[in-house]
């Protein structure tokens, strides 16, 4: 019979460990919303903001603006890193709202581009492309998610509008 007590307790208690670390691992992962703008975005390695680079992959938005239901930006890439291409497919913008959209065209002065095969350091862009979102508050996410592996890398930047 106390072997059953202390079994049931064991577990127990192991299960609440178990709780303990997801917790912790969860609020680890969740990156602070940014209540700055784009200035103080400026990551250790890469500038000027905001910017970030994965891996020696960076990538760099700029004159990010709002218009009615569409958010539009520049963005340009380096890339000095394992990953052979960028692709429109590999960037959403997470509004307020949390919904998500993909790069649109059909709108004056929204651009896209076709997977863009380049390594060794090249850049590519500047590139002007836009999103439409549901809920034009922002700041907006960024969520870029570049082709260095199976286990690697996403990233979320925090964007703002680019003040005139």
């Amino acid at each position: 019979m106390a072997r059953r007590v202390l079994t049931a307790l064991g577990i127990a208690a192991g299960l609440m460990l178990a709780a303990l670390v997801a917790g912790a691992a969860y609020t680890a992962l969740k990156a602070p919303l940014a209540t700055t703008p784009n200035s103080n975005l400026n990551p250790d390695n890469c500038s000027p903001g905001p910017c970030v680079n994965l891996s020696g992959y960076t990538l760099w938005i700029s004159n990010v603006r709002v218009q009615n239901d569409i958010v539009r930006m520049t963005v340009k890439f380096q890339n000095s890193s394992v990953a052979t291409y960028a692709s429109p497919d590999d960037l959403q913008l997470i509004d307020a709202g949390r919904r998500t959209s993909i790069p649109i065209t059909g709108v004056t002065g929204c651009n896209t581009f076709a997977r863009h095969e380049f390594s060794g350091g090249k850049v590519f862009g500047p590139i002007n492309i836009c999103f439409r979102v549901s809920n034009a508050a922002p700041p907006f996410i960024l969520h870029w998610t570049p082709d260095l592996g199976t286990f690697c890398c996403q990233q979320d930047l925090t964007i703002w509008p680019t003040s005139a």
